[in-house]
């Protein structure tokens, strides 16, 4: 099994690696060099006399590579890996890693054009059911999530989802990022730099979602077209379908999926604060 020592590292950080993974496509992962960079930054906070760790500061011993996944048998997509890290007492932080990378969600909000501008009434959000195998579900309700192209426009499965159904494109200019709007970005060398997105699950990895808000009225004759054909029902074999939810009721109906809870818990703490 090949290993190599982690560039830059103090002290020395060997890595070991999976018998299909080099040493070059672990350093060139995005996942890996966004996880690398922010753990190595978190750990130099300790040296502040103020930090929690500062008399006995943990540090990255050790990186082993269990397993990976190549998307389309070349681009590497996913890795799971056992990062070893403690202080000089020997007491040691939880360290089984599994990096993807970030992805993002998008709350998108339809209302009747005839409804007063400004008011919150009638207000239906976008819900996409799809299967989530690691959830052990064929149907699992949530926001629409994607990635941002080069153009910074929404895309992946579910926008083209959204595109097919209703011809509604998302482009970046209207997009609004609710979780930089919410989440204050590092002011100091001594502030931790993780993404200003949701962490749906840190214990175990990486990902992290920031959350945007798209709002369009539409007619109400198109919209409650839209009603009536986006049910969430499914045609024979269809793996994603849409469903509209009103946005008083989105909490209720998208429950199980963090990013429906976070993008509804931040659309009313911006609306109540007057930022969005």
């Amino acid at each position: 099994m090949a290993s190599f020592v982690l560039p830059h590292s103090e002290p020395e950080v060997p890595v070991h690696l999976t018998s299909n993974l080099s040493k070059d496509q672990l350093l060139s992962f995005p996942a890996f060099k966004q996880w690398i960079g922010t753990l190595q930054h978190s750990l130099s906070t300790q040296k502040t006399q103020s930090h929690t760790f500062h008399s006995s500061p943990y540090k990255l011993r050790k990186i082993d590579i269990q397993s990976v996944d190549f998307f389309g048998g070349k681009r590497l997509g996913f890795v799971k890996l056992r990062a070893e890290v403690s202080n000089d007492d020997g007491e040691q932080l939880p360290g089984s890693v599994f990096l993807r990378g970030g992805s993002v969600g998008m709350m998108l909000i339809l209302q009747p054009d005839d409804v007063p501008e400004g008011t919150e009434n009638e207000k239906q959000v976008i819900l996409a059911l799809q299967p989530r195998i690691a959830a052990g579900s064929l149907s699992m309700a949530e926001l629409p999530a994607g990635m941002l192209d080069d153009s910074g426009s929404f895309s992946g499965g579910a926008a083209k989802e959204i595109a097919e159904e209703t011809g509604l494109e998302i482009p970046a200019s209207d997009l609004i990022n609710m979780t930089e709007l919410a989440i204050p970005d590092a002011l100091s060398d001594s502030d931790e730099r993780l993404q200003q997105a949701v962490y749906p699950s840190p214990g175990g990895c990486d990902e992290f979602i920031p959350i945007f808000l798209w709002q369009k009225r539409v007619p109400r004759g198109q919209l409650n077209d839209w009603r009536g054909k986006l049910t969430g029902l499914r045609e024979h074999g269809e793996k994603i379908t849409l469903m509209l939810s009103s946005l008083d009721q989105v909490w209720r109906h998208g429950g199980r999926d963090g990013k429906v809870l976070a993008g509804w818990a931040l659309y009313q703490g911006l609306r109540q604060e007057g930022r969005i």
